[in-house]
């Protein structure tokens, strides 16, 4: 699974006249250091204290297709260093000033985004030494934000069928999804994937088919099942490579319930979420929060508090094997109400959680966040229950969700990124509405 890597142009900028302006070198130097340290990709213009520098280094962040512009002020500097920088990199940007009571590094930083505000240049800022932990934190959840909207301007989602009749949330605005989010819309001819799936040579879908059904414990279907859906896999990852796809979902219920769930199950496995229900939005976020943890996620509905204050969230059995808190747990059987298919049923592992809903609003997108603790569960529900602890009551949650008008579907991931999700939602723009 490739993990998201910020592209990062860094540079130190100064006014030769001014207090620690010498140290700009040095400065550049440390901040590339810490970037690289924490995991960027960094192409430096090391100093910066002239108009003909900043165009240089501006045009060197741009053909290096920086995701984002690390700044460490030395000292006072002119602001129009950083503005003729931006004419040839329109990057977000990372201003990142040191203590110094006679450099006034600050004070330049302060009279630039006065600047850069009016110009509604996305920006954040942070102060401190290079090493300060809090700085390094906001710097890290900015630059990822930078490079998680950059990724998703490039991405291409898959919706093979439609959208669920009587789901009306889960449908896309395309127009105001490619403005507020960043990803376009793929159409995939469900007739045809069936074809091709049904085409599938045994000889090529039996193999697979084994080697799922070695890894689990039990397994109540027949292998024709089995073929079936190892053949509806093939099918669908011919069409993900085909057409360049990051993410995608099939209108699944209820004639397709059970078809797909193992095709997610493998997909998952490899970055490529598949949500359910023709959900794009669902498909959207699952890309969003695997790009940002480095993991499979789970698509799940929000269904039943417990009396002891947590939640349950699951969908029918399409989680990755990797999502299990015992693998060798996992049961392979029919898709409930519709008694077809492959589902793998596990109760998802236990760990800190990060949840999303993303749908359209009168804006354009609205995105809600919850942060929470998964904890054992059991097979409360035949899918894969994801048992969630709140800090915040279950029941003000609830009302919250109503009164926002947030929806049913959670894509879950594990770690806590909400720092990043804030910090993108900043970057996506008035389009995009932050919920939570």
């Amino acid at each position: 699974m490739k993990p998201l890597i910020p592209r990062v142009g860094v540079c130190a900028v100064s006014s030769p006249l001014e207090v620690g302006a010498d140290q700009a070198p040095a400065l550049a130097g440390a901040l590339e250091q810490a970037l690289r340290a924490a995991g960027c990709e960094v192409a430096s213009a090391g100093s910066v204290d002239t108009p003909d520098a900043a165009t240089a280094a501006g045009r060197l962040f741009a053909e290096q297709h920086a995701d984002a512009i690390a700044c460490v002020s030395a000292s006072w500097f002119e602001d129009y260093l950083v503005l003729d920088m931006l004419e040839e990199c329109g990057a977000p940007i990372l201003l990142w000033s040191t203590p110094g009571m006679e450099t006034g590094a600050l004070c330049g930083q302060q009279q630039l985004t006065c600047f850069l505000k009016q110009l509604d240049h996305p920006y954040a800022c942070a102060f401190g030494d290079i090493d300060s932990h809090q700085a390094q934190a906001r710097a890290s959840a900015f630059l990822r934000a930078a490079a998680l909207k950059a990724r998703l301007r490039r991405a291409r989602i898959g919706l093979a069928g439609q959208r669920i009749s009587g789901m009306t949330h889960t449908s896309p605005n395309e127009f105001m999804l490619k403005k507020a989010v960043g990803p376009r819309v793929v159409p995939l001819d469900l007739p045809q994937l069936l074809a091709r799936a049904a085409q599938s040579p045994v000889e090529q879908t039996r193999p697979l088919w084994e080697a799922f059904r070695a890894r689990v414990a039990t397994c109540s279907v027949p292998d024709a099942e089995g073929l079936d859906s190892m053949a509806v896999y093939v099918a669908v990852r011919e069409l993900v490579e085909q057409h360049g796809l990051d993410a995608l979902t099939v209108g699944c219920y209820p004639h397709l319930m059970g078809r797909v769930c193992l095709a997610a199950s493998l997909l998952a496995d490899e970055g490529i979420p598949l949500a359910c229900e023709g959900d794009v939005h669902g498909a959207v976020g699952q890309f969003m929060l695997t790009l940002l943890t480095g993991g499979p996620t789970h698509n799940t509905d929000w269904l039943n508090p417990q009396h002891d204050g947590t939640v349950v969230f699951t969908h029918c059995g399409s989680g990755s094997l990797s999502l299990a808190e015992h693998e060798s747990h996992v049961t392979l059987r029919d898709v409930r109400l519709m008694g077809q298919g492959v589902c793998a049923l596990f109760p998802a592992k236990p760990g800190p959680v990060t949840l999303v809903s993303l749908n359209v609003c009168a804006q354009g997108y609205q995105c809600a966040i919850l942060e929470g603790e998964a904890l054992p569960a059991e097979m409360i529900f035949p899918g894969n229950p994801l048992r969630v602890q709140f800090r915040r009551p279950v029941a003000e949650i609830i009302d919250w969700i109503h009164d926002e008008g947030i929806g049913h579907h959670w894509m879950a991931g594990y770690g806590k990124v909400t720092a990043e999700i804030r910090e993108w939602a900043k970057l996506a723009g008035h389009s995009l509405r932050l919920i939570g």
